[in-house]
């Protein structure tokens, strides 16, 4: 059967072509079809002209696609596309830093053999490097979504996993423009099985993802796979007019002075403002995520698709 390595790289210049050797490397003699299929998602450095002269000068086995964006897209998108271009019957979503190693894919296909009832491999973090304060964010995050989902998030359970064909289908089945890819490999089921993995050193650049995009994308899964927010609003804005109800009464039964009356009239007014503008803000965002969706526009735009089959 054939594998394909889907690669989102956002300014990995540095690291796609070592990427390549260390794969073929470690695949030598253990994995006979294979391809690569690297999706430079507008990358701001070298990286597209490095993934091309992979592909026209290190591509003896006809075996690599670059699907180039004509702007950064995000990573969900990247993993799209590669999912709707990947010719293999197994698909292996890896980052292109190495931290994510092919090691780790070889004991993916080893569990997959094992049982052909197995649909899914995947890899979850056993000791995290990130600071504490994303630890433990990381932690909220996965206890939060867990208690209002309609669906399971396991915890420490990354990108990187191994699937059937018959996953990625599922998975290219759901056309919505913001993707949460955690959330909608749990969403189309299919059997799953976890193994241990070590994230090893990035060989060159810095982590994409800063702390303000972690929240983002956190806030991404919770609106793309939970309705709670929205009754956590109407909870919100009754329990803030009854507190509205208490301050009005209170202003009536214990106004000694003026100055104390003031005071309660505002904390009102603020409280039912505050309610206001939280449950406002809470509908807006769900309000945003269906206005983009109606304008049907593409998950990403197309500048460039190399691909060996269509090589001279």
């Amino acid at each position: 059967m054939k594998l394909s390595l889907i690669v989102p790289c956002y300014n990995e210049e540095g690291n796609v072509e070592k990427f390549f050797d260390l794969v073929n490397e470690v695949f030598e003699g253990k994995v006979e079809d294979y391809e690569f299929v690297f999706v430079n998602d507008g990358s701001k450095d070298s990286t597209r002209e490095r993934l091309r002269g992979l592909y026209f000068d290190k591509n003896e086995k006809k075996n690599i696609q670059v699907i180039s964006f004509s702007r950064n897209f995000g990573k969900e998108a990247a993993i799209y596309a590669g999912l709707s271009r990947a010719k293999g019957d197994l698909m292996c979503i890896i980052d292109a830093d190495l931290q994510q190693r092919p090691e780790v894919v070889l004991e993916m296909l080893e569990v997959m053999k094992s049982d052909d009832d197995i649909d899914c491999v995947t890899a979850c973090q056993e000791e995290r490097k990130e600071g504490k304060p994303v630890s433990f964010l990381k932690t909220l995050f996965y206890k939060c979504i867990n208690l209002i989902s309609e669906v399971d998030f396991v915890h420490n359970a990354s990108d990187f996993r191994l699937f059937r064909r018959n996953v990625a289908d599922a998975l290219l089945q759901m056309k919505e423009y913001h993707r949460f890819s955690k959330g909608m490999f749990s969403f189309v089921g299919f059997r799953t099985e976890y193994i241990p993995y070590t994230v090893a050193e990035r060989e060159s650049g810095e982590s994409k993802w800063s702390l303000f995009k972690l929240i983002m994308y956190a806030l991404e899964g919770i609106l793309a796979f939970s309705t709670a927010p929205l009754k956590i609003s109407l909870g919100t804005s009754v329990a803030f007019f009854f507190f509205a109800f208490l301050c009005s009464v209170g202003s009536f039964l214990f106004s000694t002075a003026l100055t104390a009356v003031l005071l309660r009239i505002m904390a009102t007014v603020f409280l039912v403002g505050g309610a206001i503008l939280l449950n406002l803000g809470i509908i807006s965002l769900y309000l945003s995520k269906i206005y983009v969706q109606s304008k049907d526009r593409p998950v990403y735009i197309l500048k460039e698709h190399l691909d060996y089959e269509e090589t001279d």
